[in-house]
């Protein structure tokens, strides 16, 4: 069954999260009249994904409060949302999208927001037993809460920030938490090794036991369900549930089958299109040009600006997307907050902070001031993140020196 419209100009939305609403929300905001539909494959409308994790897997945030507009938004700003529907493929030559069971929808326009997926384990490893989880989606936290009892024994693999925080809402709850990480340190592809230090030395004061340059072997399974873990150092550990942050793919399958240029991520212009004019792409599914790289940036603002600017110009606007990256990360009472593109740097600096437990550690490449990674200093996050908008290069002297004001080297 083909679905057309009399109207022109469809923009079809492929994914309902937060790049998708951004964009939908963007392309009214700027009075843009043009019909959009979403379609999405998970039941429920677009919400943040970031507090899954933490308030909303403690219970300190209900699931409404997550939704980034109530429901009757959609109807009341012309947005056609459909829930829990598959794309099968997209048909560039005829401009349609095939839903699962047939249905094909026209579009004129047609963007890209389809996300990224959890790396699961293998069967090898003892992937299909029972007790294993990721953490994505309203589903995986709804799942992994029922599991999060006081006493279970939990087993983290990866310390990247999903472990790491999945790791201290789960000794929040009382349990005796494990986490493995395969690379020398953890935060090892993000971090430098000051900063990894530092957020070890948080989560072993809070009870959890760090092993890095420690690789899975395999899962132990009991009647089907997880029960120990052998590890590449030759131990073996008794084990309730695991949660595996072992890193995410890009969905860029649908893309990929439609002929459009694909490395782990939807390759797009500094418009968000992709090498077809009609497609545009945004959010963690896509790999950008910046600084004269190609880099995927997996954060909420990405995928917010990247669709805001896909959406300025599917209006008419001329203005290219410069990712300006920031990220935060919340685990116990730490407050991780990073400021720029930390790629290819060469030296950093710590500088304390103004009260115990704070500090920041400031990346130089080539001597330029290229990112800042602030533990519980809002104050070095912000004046960082200002700096590296208005291209002010501190001197090294200046960062490592508690007593300097920061917001000085801003009046220069």
């Amino acid at each position: 069954m083909i679905r057309e419209t009399n109207v022109t100009g469809r923009l079809v939305i492929v994914g309902a999260g937060q790049a998708a609403f951004a964009m939908a929300s963007k392309l009214r905001a700027l009075k843009d009249e043009r019909p959009i539909t979403i379609l999405g494959d998970e039941p429920v409308h677009p919400y943040q994904r970031p507090p899954l994790s933490k308030t909303y897997l403690l219970g300190e945030m209900s699931f409404d409060r997550l939704l980034y507009r109530p429901e009757n938004w959609y109807g009341e700003n012309q947005v056609e949302i459909r829930l829990g529907v598959k794309v099968e493929a997209i048909d560039r030559a005829s401009k349609s999208v095939l839903l699962a069971g047939g249905e094909t929808i026209v579009y004129e326009t047609l963007a890209l927001t389809t996300g990224a997926t959890p790396r699961r384990l293998p069967a090898a490893v003892g992937g299909d037993l029972g007790g294993i989880f990721t953490m994505r989606s309203k589903d995986d936290a709804d799942r992994l809460a029922g599991e999060m009892k006081p006493g279970r024994r939990l087993l983290v693999l990866g310390g990247g920030y999903i472990g790491l925080e999945a790791a201290a809402v789960a000794r929040k709850l009382g349990l005796e938490v494990t986490l493995v990480e395969m690379a020398p340190r953890i935060l090892q592809r993000v971090a430098s090794p000051e900063t990894s230090r530092i957020m070890r030395e948080i989560h072993e004061a809070h009870g959890v036991v760090i092993r890095e340059s420690t690789g899975l072997t395999r899962l132990i399974g009991t009647n089907g369900h997880v029960s120990g873990a052998e590890l590449s150092d030759g131990s073996t550990i008794h084990v309730d549930i695991v949660i595996a942050g072992i890193g995410v793919t890009a969905n860029d399958q649908l893309a990929a089958a439609a002929g459009l240029q694909c490395a782990n991520g939807i390759q797009v212009d500094e418009f968000a299109r992709t090498a077809d004019p009609s497609i545009y792409a945004a959010g963690d599914c896509t790999v950008l040009p910046w600084k004269g790289n190609r880099i995927r940036l997996e954060s909420v603002q990405n995928a917010v600006d990247q669709a805001d600017a896909a959406a300025a110009h599917m209006a008419g606007g001329t203005e290219p997307y410069e990712a300006k990256p920031w990220f935060w990360s919340d685990q116990y009472d730490v407050k991780f907050q990073i400021a720029g593109f930390n790629l290819g740097y060469d030296e950093t600096v710590l500088r304390p902070g103004l009260t115990e437990g704070s500090c920041s550690v400031w990346y130089y490449r080539e001597g330029q001031f290229i990112a800042v990674d602030a533990i519980n200093d809002a104050r070095a996050y912000v004046t960082g993140k200002r700096m590296l908008e208005l291209g002010i290069n501190p001197d090294k002297s200046v960062i490592t020196d508690p007593g300097s004001d920061l917001k000085a080297l801003l009046k220069k």
